[in-house]
Parts: C-alpha cells; structure tokens; sequence
C-alpha cells in the first residue's frame, strides 16, 4: 500500500511537471479543487493510467475542444445529479438525535460545492472563448457515446480537466492573437493608403 501510495504521488509530480498545469490558464484554486474531487471519484493507477484516456490528446482542436468543454459540462452536471440533496432534520420533537447523519451530507455538500464551482469555470471558459464553434460541433457525435454515469470515466475525465483546459484556453488565445494581428495589419494598410 505504501508503495502504492509513493508510485501514485511520483506518477502525480510527473504528470503536473509534463502537462505544465500550474500554468497560467488553469487558475491554481480549480486545480486544487479538482484535485480534492479526484480523492472522491477515486480509481486505481492501473486503470487510470491504462492508455486509453475519455478525451484524446490527438483530437484538440478548436472544434473538438468546444465539444469536450460541452461534455464537461453534461458530465459534471451528471455528477451534481447523482449527489444525493440534502435533506433537512425532522423537527418533529423537541429533542435532537444524537446520531451522526450530517458527516456524511457535509462530505456530499462539500463535493456538491465544488463540482458546481469547476462546472462555473468550464460554462465561462465555454461561453467566451468557444461561441462560434457550436455550430460546427452538431456534427460530433462520438462525444455523446461517453458513458457519463461509468465512475472510471469521471474519474479519469477529472484528471485530465486540467490539461484539456490549458490546451482549450491556449487554443482560444492563439485564435484572438491571430485575430489581432490580421486586424492591425489591415489597419496598417488603410493608413499607408
């Protein structure tokens, strides 16, 4: 188990050094955040590791890149679904139990509270950077076929959120930047002229 323990956090070091997520477009509280999620949605190394990721990597494109913000967004709804809601204490005597039913609610709060700040993230990062491409996206399909309700695959989609939300919010600044420059060329021109 120790073993375990120590591979998993040396495969963690690595893939955050790689992936280069404490860049500057994931904000650092989304990545803790989703961090804390993965202790929750917990699956082994083996299986998370196991060559076939939810998204792949050969794929990111603009276009596919609004699709899987999109199934982003219906997974993590789907997991906000799936949280029991909390319930409040029958009053129906003047007394209280004694017995624990809010540790549990607290944890499924807690999870609740932080699904819904990451799914807040992906609807903006969707809403301002990927508008034009919904669209094109109608042809897309094999992104419905993810078994959203499968734990291994929110779980491993939870891990690689933060590399696909680098590479769809560089994807976007590479297209604006692009946008700027043609935009100032032009510009340019009309002045010489």
């Amino acid at each position: 188990m120790y073993l375990q323990t120590i591979k998993a956090a040396v495969l963690l070091c690595l893939w955050l050094t790689v992936s280069g997520v404490g860049a500057s477009y994931v904000p650092q509280e989304m990545n803790k955040t989703i961090q804390n999620l993965l202790q929750y949605y917990k699956i082994p190394n083996a299986v998370r590791f196991n060559g076939n990721p939810v998204f792949p990597k050969d794929l990111m494109k603009m276009v596919f890149m609004h699709g899987v913000l999109e199934t982003y967004e219906e997974l993590i709804g789907r997991m906000l679904s799936q949280l029991p809601t909390a319930t409040p204490p029958l009053a129906s005597s003047g007394t209280t139990s004694n017995h624990d039913s809010g540790g549990g609610a607290q944890v499924k709060a807690d999870v609740r509270s932080k699904l819904t700040y990451v799914l807040g993230k992906i609807q903006y990062l969707k809403r301002h950077r990927y508008q034009e491409q919904e669209k094109l996206l109608l042809s897309l399909q094999s992104l419905k076929s993810i078994q959203m309700s499968n734990r291994t695959v929110q779980s491993k989609a939870l891990w690689e959120l933060p590399q696909l939300f680098e590479k769809a919010s560089s994807l976007a600044d590479d297209k604006m930047r692009r946008r700027r420059r043609r935009r100032q060329a032009r510009n340019r021109m009309h002045l010489k002229a």
